[in-house]
């Protein structure tokens, strides 16, 4: 829950955003307080912090703090700590792993499973699906390609931007464009996608929840994980979006019964004479 009210910061109103710093500053204590010593922490009033409840995605102010209390109580179990150049090879390895566990908790815990089965109805009734992503999402949208193209549908993965806006303009109502970005915000996937859309493609997004790039598709897979601001590559990020992906490729896969599971099983048996015994 932290994670995400960090991740939805930048869309939230002026007011709404008090809370969340308020929030943010003491959470142990907002667990135990009313909406009405929230509302006076904040200095907003009681119907503000309802909405801000909201925007993050609960139902309500009951709603959120037991969502807040299951997120205090887990956080200490795996957590990200910066690495340093006194790191031995143990501590190193520890602390990645800690944020790779990190990261797949925040996954389990506040993906939107809604958004999954109607992302998994859209790829169904597409003909093709293109990936798009930037950077280390271009890495997953690369990844994303290897994993969709056996599940019967032509599926290719563009990085480059210039790539990406030129097959955007054309594709059409057949078709399917997943998106990733990790912040949601970069101007040349934003663009990719206004042409997707303008083309009549629905765009499934992979991305911040209330990010610009979410804000335009048909259905956000949302991954809220909190980066890390440091030199090293985005670990926890790189592979929340993988699993998102993973759930995606595997929930389609299971929905096309015995049909699609024999198209997997010829796309293995053709390579199966590469390996060595």
């Amino acid at each position: 829950m932290l994670g995400k009210i960090t991740s939805a910061s930048s869309a939230l109103s002026r007011s709404e955003l008090k809370v969340a710093n308020e929030v943010l500053r003491n959470p142990e204590q907002i667990v135990e307080a009313s909406i009405q010593h929230l509302a006076k922490l904040a200095s907003v009033s009681e119907p503000t912090v309802v909405r801000f409840c909201r925007a993050i995605g609960c139902d309500g102010y009951h709603d959120f703090k037991l969502r807040l209390a299951r997120s205090i109580a887990s956080q200490d179990k795996f957590f990200f700590r910066d690495v340093s150049s006194d790191d031995s090879s143990r501590e190193l390895s520890e602390k990645l792993i800690d944020s790779a566990i990190a990261s797949m908790q925040h996954i389990r815990n506040q993906l939107d499973h809604q958004a999954v089965d109607q992302a998994i109805d859209l790829y169904c009734s597409a003909d093709r699906v293109e990936f798009y992503g930037s950077g280390g999402s271009g890495l997953v949208a690369e990844d994303a390609q290897l994993k969709f193209f056996r599940l019967g549908k032509p599926a290719i993965a563009y990085v480059d931007p210039h790539v990406q806006k030129a097959a955007a303009s054309l594709l059409d109502n057949d078709a399917l464009a997943v998106v990733i970005s990790y912040t949601g915000r970069n101007k040349d996937v934003i663009n990719a996608v206004e042409l997707a859309r303008q083309a009549g493609a629905p765009v499934i997004s992979v991305t911040r929840t209330g990010s610009p790039l979410a804000a335009l598709a048909n259905i956000n897979l949302n991954v809220d994980v909190a980066e890390d601001s440091d030199v090293f590559s985005p670990l926890k990020s790189r592979l929340a979006q993988m699993m998102v992906l993973d759930i995606l490729a595997v929930g389609v896969a299971l929905r096309g019964g015995e049909k699609m599971m024999d198209q997997l099983v010829r796309a293995t048996t053709a390579i199966a004479d590469k390996f060595v015994d």
